[in-house]
């Protein structure tokens, strides 16, 4: 049985001054360096040993996944990485609006992705690795939106 293993990055410069995140990049902020090491020293007692090891394109995800397992090789993968929202960009998030009304195609009228774009980005790449007959207990660094979109991927409404 294969088994994938998803994981955020740590807290960003972006993330305590509330700036939207997404293709942007900001770096680690103390307590995210801190919470990267401590979920190493958890995972030195995780019950699985992964084969491999990938991460988003984006220094903040490649960042955590290096503090967390500091002696691995990983690769990055561009589908791995966080949802672009366009304009918003690194603006402060209370300038997009509060509802979308659901549409998931909102970012693209932006500039942005859609979060479909983002699901099957996401779902692309983590099912060619999983398809690899050596990946049987694959870790993989990414980000919030991007994993929310993958995992709801299927409620396309």
């Amino acid at each position: 049985m294969k088994h994938l293993f998803l994981m955020r990055h740590g807290e960003t410069l972006f993330n305590i001054q509330g700036r939207t995140q997404g293709w942007s990049d900001s770096p680690l902020t103390k307590k995210g360096i801190s919470d990267a090491q401590t979920a190493g020293q958890f995972m030195k007692n995780f019950p699985v040993a992964f084969d491999h090891f990938y991460s988003s394109t984006q220094e903040r995800a490649s960042d955590t996944l290096e503090l967390v397992f500091p002696d691995v090789d990983y690769a990055r993968l561009k589908g791995l990485k966080e949802a672009n929202f366009g304009v918003f960009e690194g603006h402060q998030q209370y300038l997009e609006p509060q509802s979308t009304n659901g549409k998931a195609t909102f970012f693209s009228d932006f500039g942005g992705e859609t979060r479909f774009q983002v699901a099957d980005r996401m779902d692309n790449a983590l099912s060619t690795l999983m398809k690899k007959d050596d990946h049987q207990n694959v870790f993989c660094l990414s980000h919030g939106a991007a994993m929310w979109y993958f995992f709801t991927r299927k409620n396309r409404a």
